[in-house]
Parts: C-alpha cells; structure tokens; sequence
C-alpha cells in the first residue's frame, strides 16, 4: 500500500490572483479544470502577474457553476461577476513568455474593474478551447498547457514544506508556491526523485523542478513582499543558479483526481 496521499487540490482561475481549494477536480491535457484559464493583461497584451504587481494577491476569487466573483480583500470596490466561459467576446493575441497565443478578451464593464483594483489599465482574457499553447518539447512533446507559466501540473511534498520551514524564523504557508496538488508521506523533498506517478487512475510524468521567482516572497493575504523563503531555500536548493521547489508535471489522460487519493510512484529517476 502507497504510502503517499494527495492532501490538497487547487486552482487559480485567474492567473496570479488567489487560488481556490477543491475536494475533487478534473484533470485535462493543459491543467486542472478551470485552472489559469483566464488571465490578465496590460495595454499592449501582455500578461502581467505579481512579479512586477504583488497587490494583484488582494483579489479574491470565487466560482460557482459557470460564473466568477471577484472581490478586492481591502479597498471598498463592490464585487463584480462575470461568465467564466465568455461568448461573443473580441478574439485578441495576447502574449504570455514567449509564445503569442488567440484569446477572447471581455468587456470594458470587466476591465475597468481590474483596471481600478489593481491600479494600471489591464483587461481579462480567456483562453478558448480552440487555443493550444505547447509546452516546451525539450521536456514534453506535444503537450499544452493553460496560462500556467510552462507546464500544466504543480504537485509539492507536505514535507518539502515543513522542512523549509524548520530552517526560517517564520513559518509560511504553501500558498505561496501556487501549487496544483500537495501530498502527505514521504521525506522531504521526495518529488525529486519521481518521474512517472499515478494519481487514482491518471498517470502523471514528472517532467522537471519548477524554478521560483519573486512571487514566492509575498504574502497573499496582504501583499507585502520581504525577502522569504528565497533568501532560504538559495541556501539549499539552488540548482544551476535558480531556486527551486516543486515538479512540473503532464498527464496521460483527462479524468478525475479526489483528497485522499493515493498515489503510486511509478518509476524513479
């Protein structure tokens, strides 16, 4: 019997706005359902994110059926909610990295919303169906994935956390990682040594550690950004002068994952 459990599952609709936790989710080729399928951008396309923005952390997010409810955690702006699914909306090229991908941007009722809640003029996109962005082939061949920054899957050992955090001051909580799934069991840091696993009836690969930026540093529940766990985990966990923490995953169908899943380590590196 595995001795490895899934713990937690969750999604961030928006990209770099605040992630939602789910008892049970669907897993498709380019991420979880509903995970980073929506993201924002600025006046000439281009995705913006907490690196440069850390207050984009104050936007709550909230989904029920196919609508979205947006609310800022400190200013006084009135809730605003949208169609998760747009239609009829303006297809655009927006950019995320390197890659120039089609999405539908919504209206100015929507943007003029983020626009005022962040503080630079922005509009909300959405990535249709019809869309496919390819993972890097160095590591996947011909995969896609969402408006995640590479790949489609994020899984982190409860443990990794806990071992970072016996080494700081402070402990921080795993939101700050933006991880997709978290488990229970094993030594610290054990992702590492995985490359092929089985969640319930999906296989995920393993594909390679997940470099963190600045991100990691801000506290999403008030966005303020100090030096942690960076300055620790460089430490550490520095490989090829990047510090990492976490696996980037693909999977081998579309299904269902559930809390309390067992996983199967499949093959090891």
């Amino acid at each position: 019997m595995s001795k490895y459990f899934l713990s937690k599952i969750n999604i961030y609709p928006i990209k770099s706005l605040s992630g939602i936790s789910l008892q049970s989710a669907g897993v498709e080729e380019r991420g979880l359902k509903h995970d980073r399928r929506l993201m924002l951008v600025d006046e000439s396309n281009r995705f913006i994110t907490q690196r440069p923005y850390p207050q984009m952390a104050l936007i709550k997010v909230e989904r029920k059926d196919n609508l979205l409810t947006v609310l800022h955690k400190q200013n006084k702006l009135s809730p605003l909610t949208i169609q998760a699914l747009p239609y009829d909306e303006k297809e655009v090229s927006v950019q995320i990295w390197k890659d120039n991908v089609p999405a539908l941007k919504y209206n100015n009722d929507v943007n003029d919303w983020f626009t005022e809640a962040i503080g630079i003029k922005c509009s909300l996109v959405y990535m249709p169906n019809t869309t496919k962005r390819n993972t890097n082939p160095d590591y996947a061949k011909n995969k896609i994935v969402s408006f995640a920054d590479g790949y489609p899957f994020l899984i982190i050992g409860q443990s990794s956390l806990d071992d970072l955090n016996l080494r700081m001051e402070v402990p921080l909580p795993m939101n700050r990682f933006r991880t997709n799934f978290v488990f229970t069991g094993g030594k610290p840091f054990e992702e590492d040594e995985w490359k092929k696993i089985k969640i319930g009836e999906i296989v995920f690969e393993v594909l390679k550690p997940c470099a963190r930026c600045v991100i990691t540093t801000t506290n999403q529940e008030t966005a303020e950004r100090l030096h942690e766990p960076l300055l620790t985990l460089s430490k550490y966990r520095k490989i090829d002068n990047k510090v990492m923490f976490g696996q980037n995953m693909v999977s081998d169908r579309n299904g269902k994952v559930a809390i309390e899943s067992r996983i199967e380590v499949l093959e090891r590196k």
